[in-house]
């Protein structure tokens, strides 16, 4: 993947293991904000835990069974997107994403999601994206309805995070959405 303008300075990029240090202050400077719904922050805590993390999104690209890109704004690495998993063979997707709190409510989540998407339902043929959330992570679910998914539906009690069991809802557009909605907007 090489660097796609998102506008206004901002940019995807690609985010690899040797960019591992860089990563990790972007973490730091993110840790509680984005540790509110996210178990990164408990993962990714030193420079190795960092590499490894990144090592681990360069093997699922190179098994074509995920994807991370960087979300820089000015240069600076502000957050990410992901396909958690991609599985070509059942045509399905998890999208996520982060952003340190310098960088929120810019739309840059919701630009880069809609690339990386792109990508995933043109030139992977996935046939269905899916966005898994916390009920309390409203910024998040506004981010699947400007991307044009549906709420399918709650995991009661489905996702422990930090000693407590959490809800998830899940969230989901299909290709033939995904690209008439595209083609709409185009049009």
């Amino acid at each position: 993947m090489y660097a796609v303008s998102l506008g206004d300075g901002a940019e995807l990029t690609p985010l690899e293991p040797w960019q591992a240090e860089e990563f990790l202050a972007h973490v730091d400077r993110g840790r509680e904000f984005i540790g509110r719904f996210n178990g990164l922050p408990d993962v990714v805590t030193d420079l190795e835990s960092s590499r490894a993390f990144l090592r681990s999104y360069a093997e699922r690209a190179a098994a074509d069974t995920g994807r991370i890109g960087a979300v820089r704004l000015d240069g600076r690495l502000v957050g990410a997107v992901v396909l958690r998993r991609l599985d070509v063979g059942q045509g399905i997707a998890e999208a996520g994403c982060w952003l340190e709190p310098s960088a929120v409510g810019r739309g840059l989540v919701t630009r880069a999601a809609r690339v990386l998407i792109d990508w995933a339902v043109r030139e992977r043929g996935i046939q269905r994206v899916e966005w898994w959330v916390s009920p309390e992570n409203a910024p998040s679910i506004a981010v699947a309805r400007r991307l044009g998914m549906s709420k399918d539906g709650v995991l009661r009690q489905s996702y422990l995070y930090r000693g407590k069991r959490h809800n998830e809802e899940i969230w989901s557009v299909t290709a033939p959405e995904w690209v008439r909605d595209a083609e709409g907007a185009a049009g």
